[in-house]
């Protein structure tokens, strides 16, 4: 019972690594591209706090559970589809690093020119933006084909 509990968990968990990745980065893009300074601050924020509550917990436990149901199951680290989820999970976490980093700032800045009563974002908030989408899509791209490769277990 105790290996269904730790599967059932680690697909939620997964689940949520998944979801929270997916809808910050719906929401952050299209609040970008509404320029509304005040819309991007509060965004901004929130999604620096989904990251806190729901993606950081998440990367900790995800490859700690899928580990331990390997070794249940007597799978070998090594496995081919075990091999390519980690090396994915790893380039996914490499990029997601500088994007926490990266939103961090983005919401500092949108909040100072919110407070300012500003209309409009510094070049410096856009250029952290830019930096942020283009991590963003190796990261997603890699955790898409993690979860293919969770799900399907290929030979």
């Amino acid at each position: 019972m105790e290996y269904v509990i730790v599967k059932w968990l680690h697909i939620l968990s997964a689940t949520f690594l998944f979801g929270t990745g997916l809808g910050s980065a719906f929401y952050m893009f299209f609040a970008n591209r509404s320029r509304n300074v005040q819309a991007i601050s509060v965004v901004a924020g929130y999604v620096v706090i989904a990251d806190w509550l729901f993606t950081a917990p998440t990367v900790i436990f995800q490859p700690l559970s899928g580990l331990y149901l390997a070794s249940q199951l007597g799978v070998p680290w090594s496995r081919g589809w075990i091999g390519w989820s980690l090396v994915l999970y790893v380039l996914a976490g490499a990029c997601w690093l500088p994007v926490v980093w990266l939103q961090i700032r983005m919401r500092d800045v949108a909040r100072a020119a919110a407070a300012q009563r500003a209309t409009a974002l510094p070049t410096r908030y856009w250029r952290y933006a830019r930096l942020w989408a283009a991590l963003g899509i190796p990261a997603f791209a890699a955790m898409v084909v993690t979860y293919y490769l969770m799900v399907v277990k290929p030979a």
